[in-house]
């Protein structure tokens, strides 16, 4: 039932042309019936040719992350539910670099993660990057958030939230300090998450 659910929600989603800024294909993962979901920020150039998320050298970065706690590749996009804050790249800013989403756009694509809360009902979710996490917790530095764990109420379940920093290679964060050391006590809450254990 849950499955066929998510197939129809994955079949609109893919039709949707609300923001005429955003260009498409929507990228979304798999569709996985799963307690646990990452939440990205918004696809790269490259995602849409591949046609998954977190398909380039970002990912390569984030998918090194989570062997360390013991999930292959594989076995992660088989078994977490992955969305995003928008589900269409951007673009490029004037000066380089991927353009941010704007409010409208966020809110627009808000929907769509809303109805995969309501589907899913997830028990942990992993936000990766300031975008992703200032959709659920109040940000100012990095620093404030990364290597803890928050409890947050979504569709009346009581849900793990665990922040990660952007994998991106355009960013230093988690290879300096504090940084790197705080990548390490997030991923270590992460590993040790009863959702986190029974994916393995």
């Amino acid at each position: 039932m849950k499955k066929t659910q998510l197939l129809e929600h994955q079949t609109r989603l893919r039709a949707c042309k609300a923001c005429p800024e955003m260009i498409g294909p929507v990228i979304t993962g798999a569709a996985v019936i799963s307690k646990v979901m990452l939440i990205g920020q918004a696809p790269g150039d490259r995602e849409g040719d591949i046609g998954k998320p977190f398909a380039w050298t970002a990912g390569k970065t984030l998918f090194k992350w989570f062997a360390s706690q013991g999930l292959s590749e594989e076995q992660f996009r088989e078994q977490v539910y992955i969305a995003s804050v928008g589900r269409c790249f951007p673009g490029k800013k004037p000066k380089g670099g991927d353009r941010v989403p704007n409010k409208t756009e966020i809110a627009n694509c808000r929907v769509w993660m809303d109805a995969e809360f309501a589907i899913q009902q997830p028990k942990l979710i992993i936000l990766v990057g300031k975008l992703a996490i200032s959709q659920f917790l109040p940000l100012n530095k990095l620093t404030d958030v990364i290597g803890l764990q928050f409890e947050q109420e979504i569709e009346g379940e009581l849900c793990t939230l665990i922040p990660l920093p952007h994998p991106s290679g355009a960013s230093t964060w988690h290879q300096t300090e504090p940084g790197a050391s705080l990548l390490h006590a997030a991923l270590h809450l992460l590993g040790a998450h009863p959702e986190w254990q029974k994916l393995k």
